[in-house]
C-alpha cells in the first residue's frame, strides 16, 4: 500500500504525554493517526463534538481541577437515589 506523508506542529509537552498514552493502548503515533483519520471519513466529520464552554461549565473545570466541591459515592445505587432516579 503507498503512503503519504503528514507534518504537524505541536507543542512538545502535549507531544510527549499523547504519545506515552498510545503506547499504553499499544499504538503508535502512525497508527494513532490513522485510527484518527478512518474516523472523520467513516463518520464525514469530526469524531467528537466540538463545543465552546459557558461560564458555569469553565468554573466547574476550574474548581474540579482544584478539588473543589466534589462529589463521591459508595456505590451506583446511592449516586442513583442522589439523582432521585
Amino acid at each position: 500500500m503507498k503512503t503519504a506523508m503528514i507534518r504537524a506542529r505541536i507543542e512538545p509537552r502535549l507531544k510527549n504525554k499523547v504519545e506515552k498514552l498510545f503506547s499504553k493502548l499499544g499504538l503508535n503515533t502512525t497508527e494513532a493517526i490513522t485510527l484518527f483519520y478512518k474516523q472523520v471519513e467513516l463518520r464525514q466529520g469530526l469524531p467528537f463534538e466540538i463545543r465552546i464552554p459557558n461560564e458555569d461549565t469553565l468554573k466547574t473545570f476550574k474548581d474540579t481541577d482544584a478539588g473543589q466541591d466534589l462529589v463521591g459515592f459508595d456505590n451506583a445505587d446511592a449516586l442513583i437515589k442522589d439523582l432521585n432516579l
